[in-house]
């Protein structure tokens, strides 16, 4: 053996000096990444057929191999690091010869091309990375983050470190809006960086917070990395528990875990919420600290605020603390006692089939024995009671077709027991009434008749529903008796957004929130999957940027409006009327509910046309589509790229001695833990993308094959990717900040700015591994 180690060993420390001499090489990465393969791929052929490397394989046919596998070790377990002392014998890395390697990869090159970037089922949520990337650019090029900025220094400013506080908030709120970790760090980088200098902020907690909290678009979602992350996690964690499955004698994976083995990106961005806003905390804990013991590195600035009415403390506490908790305890405390819920009535025209057992107990043995381990004897022994008892009543209820008779009665039964208020309507009730809350809030000394008759109409509609319309009502009929009622809300809802309007806060803030709210609210609600609401956020981020850009050229942007409002109105007929008009019955409400939506839609594109049209003129489209081209394009020549260098490693036994080396710990806790370390040292040298790309398709079959929960695995893995950025010396956050950092500050200041947000980064990282509730408490109450 060539330096006393294993030809595989060696092969994969040719590869990971070829990939790291191509990055340092200063070509694209995107490139060096596939010609990193196509070298080390050469050298080790070359070292190959000269006899070089060796590789020392276990004898599978050996006495103390077949003694091993008769005591009843499994094979796939048996492993050179497990059990040093077996008989080996020496091969070649490529026993049939590289060119037996490279014919047997050929086809399953062109195999993974199709299934993950051409036509693969992977492909649409892919696409959603497009979609969030064009979302994010354009809300960059509108602007939104100087504003944001500058509102939000006004209102924290005064406190000890404020300015870096803001800066956190924006940072979150941008993460949630852009995604973009580039796009970020050098917008804020730009416009608030000079701000804390110039008030004597330290440039190391200035270029810190900046930094950090620029790469919180990696964990909140929106994020491309969950997006990316995701796409990976379901596959690995499906053919894992499919390969955990059969090797302990079941069938497959369902039957062994009692539940399907699939994971979401939609599911990961509820999982990554909360780990987001935590990190976000640590941030702006880190920074009030800072302020407390260093006032004079991180003062207090008072800026100057535009006019607006002035609000006081008790006003402030009442209608925008008091109010609406109890808005929205009240509809909480409804949906608890009943009074409000789903009103949607659905009697099968099919009984329903009999209940199974909770677990599958037509297993062998083996299967049993395993299952036992897993679930305890416990759950195995009520399995076999439901089965038990499923049988003593002849099996499995078969589903039949009811009477006409039976179906009326179901129905009349459902009706009466529906909730009087549906929860549907309450919710956008109670969202309505904030409106006005929040209007009353900022304009306490102005007209407060048009809030009053808007507040009455909120009032009407409740009260209407809940004595006249349910669940069989029809849509048509509801419209017309909360006709006056919505009216009078119309009317209440122009005086309140007229006063908001006014403030800077609202003004600022709201139009992005409307828009995040869209998304991930669609998302997280489960109404759509992330690629549907990629593209609502990038058509809806065109319109903010147009009537952004015609409000600064002081136009009218009623197209605009209107598109949005068109928007709105093809999202309620949708959910509040059959569209189907194909169907031989539609009644005459459906048809006009059609004509309607129809037109809505016809509006909605044309304003998003003429949004496109006024980008266009001052040449912001034209750059929206440039770098959404540079970036995605960037992102799946990096996924070709990784491919191929993953089957270089594949083609040697590198993946496999991998694989081999993490299951010869005994505890799957402790080679987690090994992974998350290797992929935090990872991060000094490589992007999140060649880490995703290149090593979670090597580590992950050993991680999602055990028994962690697999949105926990994949949102740790997140945050430490995340990290990748701000850890030198090839932190990207760092050379985006470098780039448009004033001279004074020096690259010293960065690398030491970045330091207590790195251990930050890990002390986040620490409490999620102890406290993993923190991640999964959301998609599992969602699931409920």
């Amino acid at each position: 053996m060539l330096f006393g180690l294993d030809g595989v060993e060696i092969g994969l420390i040719i590869v990971f000096l070829c990939l790291f001499g191509g990055i340092l090489t200063g070509f694209p990465v995107a490139f060096a990444i596939g010609g990193a393969g196509l070298l080390s791929f050469g050298i080790i052929a070359a070292l190959d057929s000269a006899g070089i490397l060796v590789h020392e394989a276990i004898d599978s046919g050996s006495q103390a191999y077949r003694d091993l596998v008769n005591s009843g070790v499994n094979p796939a377990t048996i492993s050179h690091f497990r059990f040093p002392d077996l008989p080996t014998y020496a091969e070649p890395l490529f026993p049939g010869g590289w060119e037996q390697a490279v014919d047997r990869n050929l086809s399953f090159i062109v195999n993974r091309m199709n299934e993950r970037v051409f036509a693969g089922a992977s492909i649409e949520t892919l696409l959603a990375v497009l979609m969030f990337v064009m979302m994010g650019i354009v809300l960059e090029r509108s602007k939104i983050a100087n504003d944001l900025l500058t509102t939000m220094a006004r209102v924290f400013g005064p406190l000890p470190g404020g300015l870096a506080v803001s800066v956190v908030i924006v940072g979150a709120f941008l993460a949630a809006s852009t995604g973009i970790v580039g796009a970020t760090v050098v917008t804020m980088g730009l416009l608030s960086l000079p701000t804390m200098l110039r008030h004597g902020y330290s440039p190391q907690l200035a270029t810190g917070v900046i930094a950090a909290s620029g790469t919180l678009g990696q964990i909140i979602p929106p994020s491309i990395v969950i997006v990316l992350l995701g796409t990976l996690a379901g596959d690995l964690y499906s053919a894992a528990q499919e390969a955990r499955a059969q090797a302990v004698g079941c069938t497959d994976a369902l039957t062994y875990l009692g539940e399907p083995a699939v994971v979401s990106v939609g599911t990961l961005f509820q999982a990554a919420m909360l780990p987001g806003i935590f990190l976000a905390g640590l941030y702006a804990l880190y920074a009030f600290g800072y302020a407390m013991f260093n006032p004079s590195k991180a003062p207090p600035v008072h800026l100057e605020h535009t006019h607006h009415e002035t609000i006081t403390r008790r006003e402030g506490l009442l209608w925008f603390l008091a109010v609406p908790v109890i808005l929205i305890g009240a509809a909480i405390v409804s949906g608890q006692v009943g009074f409000s819920g789903s009103q949607r009535i659905v009697v099968n025209e099919f009984t329903e089939a009999g209940a199974t057992a909770s677990l599958r107990t037509n297993v062998s043995d083996q299967c049993q024995v395993a299952m036992i381990d897993l679930h305890g004897q416990e759950a195995w022994d009520t399995a076999i009671a439901e089965q038990q008892a499923i049988e003593a009543s002849g099996g499995v209820q078969q589903s039949v077709q009811r009477t006409p008779e039976q179906i009326e009665a179901l129905t009349i039964e459902v009706v009466e027991n529906a909730p009087k208020i549906g929860s549907g309507l309450l919710t956008v009730m109670v969202l309505l009434a904030l409106v006005i809350a929040f209007g009353r809030g900022v304009a306490p000394h102005a007209n407060l008749t048009p809030l009053l008759i808007g507040a009455g109409g909120i009032v009407a509609v409740l009260a209407l529903d809940t004595l006249f319309v349910g669940p069989l009502t029809s849509s048509g009929t509801a419209f017309v008796i909360y006709a006056i009622p919505f009216l009078a809300i119309a009317y209440g809802l122009k005086a309140a957004a007229g006063y908001l309007s006014k403030n800077e806060l609202f003004r600022v803030v709201f139009p992005p929130l409307v828009l995040i709210v869209a998304v991930l609210g669609s998302i997280l609600g489960g109404v759509t999957n992330p690629t549907p609401a990629a593209g609502l956020g990038a058509g809806g981020a065109l319109l903010l940027a147009a009537y952004r850009k015609l409000a600064d050229e002081h136009k009218t942007s009623k197209i605009i409006i209107g598109a949005a409002f068109a928007v709105v109105v093809m999202i309620l007929i949708g959910a509040n009327f059959d569209l189907r008009i194909g169907r031989g019955d539609a009644p005459f409400e459906d048809w006009a509910a059609y004509i309607v939506a129809l037109g809505a839609f016809y509006f909605a594109m044309f304003g998003i046309l003429y949004a496109c049209w006024v980008l266009v003129r001052d040449g912001t489209l034209g750059i929206v589509v440039r770098e959404t081209a540079k970036v995605t394009s960037m992102v799946f020549t990096i996924l070709i790229g990784s491919q191929l260098l993953n089957l270089v490693v594949i083609s040697f036994g590198g993946e496999h001695y991998i694989q081999q080396f993490l299951r010869s710990f005994d505890n799957e806790f402790t080679v987690f833990l090994l992974v998350m370390l290797v992929l935090f040292v990872l991060g000094f040298v490589l992007d999140f993308l060649e880490i995703i790309y290149i090593v979670v398709p090597i580590v992950g079959p050993v991680i999602y094959g055990g028994t962690m929960d697999p949105k926990w695995v994949t949102i740790m893995i997140a945050v430490n990717l995340q990290t990748s950025f701000l850890t030198p010396p090839f932190g990207f956050a760092l050379f985006y900040l470098r780039g448009v950092a004033p001279k004074e500050v020096t690259t010293g200041h960065i690398y030491k700015g970045i330091i207590p947000f790195v251990l930050i980064q890990v002390i986040g990282i620490g409490m999620l591994w102890a406290f993993p509730d923190i991640v999964t408490i959301v998609p599992n109450l969602l699931s409920r």
